[in-house]
């Protein structure tokens, strides 16, 4: 019973090695690549002339778009491409282990930490793009200076929190799956898969939905924290 993909490797060379995850995220990536150039290399203005897939790719569009928008990112089209590539990539990885001897490079410990790695990285980026470069540092001695070590803590436990989310519960659903496999070889397969989809689907909605939450937090000007900070003692006088 393997935990993750890693363990299968198909070339090696000192510590330089090409396993099934590094095979199946390139698979994934081209896959999307080319199905992305397929569907809008046509695109149609026209309902009547669209093609089926163009309406599904502008469904799924338009449901990351305001989902990035109801968690407070006022311009969702600056982060529709990299959050809705994280989802795109999760939930394709998942929905493909329908297809026999497959295993979602997710499953591998590598790749969640790759992922939570490039969301670590984002946060600071669109939060300088947008608030500057002082006024984004700034945020990590707030309210006083002492609070510093502590932000820095949080960045990197938020991290290490998506990466080992992702991983168990990818991981733990495909070990599931086997054990079940191995008791009844004919029914539980197709109950599993069923359940591996939406929790791959549910895993993916969930860790784009952490990212869009950190970075509008890294992008929140001053008067939007002045202004839900006046909300707040608002409330609390109502309340009182």
């Amino acid at each position: 019973m393997r935990i993750s993909p890693d363990e299968i490797v198909f070339w090696e060379y000192g510590f330089i090695n090409l396993n099934l995850t590094i095979v199946m995220t390139w698979v994934i990536m081209i896959l999307l690549v080319i199905g992305a150039w397929l569907i809008t290399r046509n695109l149609k203005t026209s309902i009547n002339n669209r093609s089926r897939w163009q309406n599904i790719l502008e469904i799924i569009v338009l449901l990351i778009n305001d989902q990035i928008k109801e968690i407070g990112l006022k311009n969702p089209k600056k982060y529709i491409g990299f959050i809705g590539t994280l989802f795109l990539f999760i939930a394709v990885s998942s929905i493909l282990s329908i297809i026999p001897w497959y295993e979602p490079p997710t499953a591998s410990l590598s790749t969640t930490v790759s992922l939570a790695i490039s969301v670590f990285i984002s946060v600071p980026v669109f939060g300088i793009a947008e608030r500057g470069f002082w006024k984004y540092l700034k945020t990590y001695i707030e309210p006083k200076f002492f609070m510093l070590p502590l932000n820095i803590i949080s960045e990197i436990s938020r991290t290490i929190a998506l990466a080992i989310r992702l991983f168990g519960n990818m991981m733990s659903s495909g070990l599931v799956a086997t054990i079940l496999i191995s008791l009844a070889p004919f029914f539980f397969p197709m109950v599993m898969d069923a359940l591996g989809l939406l929790t791959g689907v549910i895993q993916a909605y969930i860790f784009a939905i952490l990212a869009s939450v950190y970075i509008a937090a890294a992008t929140q000007n001053e008067e939007e924290e002045i202004s839900n900070v006046d909300f707040q003692k608002l409330n609390d006088k109502n309340l009182n």
